[in-house]
């Protein structure tokens, strides 16, 4: 497998950027106007950097201009409280999963690559219908039928849960402290977001992470 991974500097993309380091040879990062954009991309220079995995920034301006979401920069307020689906609705970027994953296959393809990861999880399907199995199914068939060299699109955490994920990552060795989850974009994790709640509960018993409640 020679793949590109989509990269964002959480806990997610990083643990399936250490696990696959040997087949990975490019790092897609998107930046697209959402509150996390600079503590997230930030983490995810440094870890490609500790990797020694060459990394691409693409900017897609035009979702913070014209997409409507809770995350993105002069939206609404970011909701607090439990991670599910009633509450973090209005965190949903309207099928940003469908537009990076086109662009990466696209990119997969001109850099003579043949897979694109993504580390969607299972704890996301009830909130984002992007993240669902059924839609990166159908997308993966999309990006097979619609290249010369037939692309995949591999979601190897599809199946299994956040806890799941940070498990692999413990141990892989993995330090979550450079990776970065709160949707309110602050130098440290608010604490209180849906995201940072879910992110307590995976890393439960060895969190290096610093909240600020």
């Amino acid at each position: 497998m020679k793949a590109l991974i989509i990269y964002s500097g959480g806990m997610d993309s990083t643990t399936l950027l250490y696990k696959y380091k040997d087949e990975i040879k490019l790092a897609l990062t998107f930046t697209y106007g959402a509150r996390q954009d600079k503590m997230e991309t930030s983490c995810a220079k440094e870890n490609c950097a500790l990797l020694g995995i060459r990394q691409m920034i693409i900017p897609l301006d035009f979702i913070g201009r014209y997409f409507k979401s809770s995350i993105l920069a002069g939206g609404d307020n970011v909701p607090e409280g439990n991670y599910n689906e009633i509450n973090m609705k209005s965190t949903v970027v309207p099928f940003r999963n469908g537009i990076m994953l086109s662009i990466a296959t696209g990119l997969a393809e001109s850099e003579g690559l043949d897979t694109v990861l993504i580390a969607n999880h299972a704890g996301d399907h009830t909130i984002y219908p992007d993240c669902r199995p059924e839609f990166i199914s159908a997308i993966g068939k999309a990006a097979t039928a619609g290249t010369y060299a037939g692309i995949k699109i591999e979601s190897p955490f599809c199946n299994i849960t956040k806890r799941d994920v940070a498990l692999i990552g413990k141990e892989l060795g993995i330090d979550y402290s450079k990776t970065y989850s709160c949707y309110k974009g602050g130098k440290k994790h608010c604490g209180v977001c849906g995201t940072c709640r879910e992110r307590k509960e995976a890393l439960e018993g060895f969190d290096p992470t610093e909240y600020e409640e």
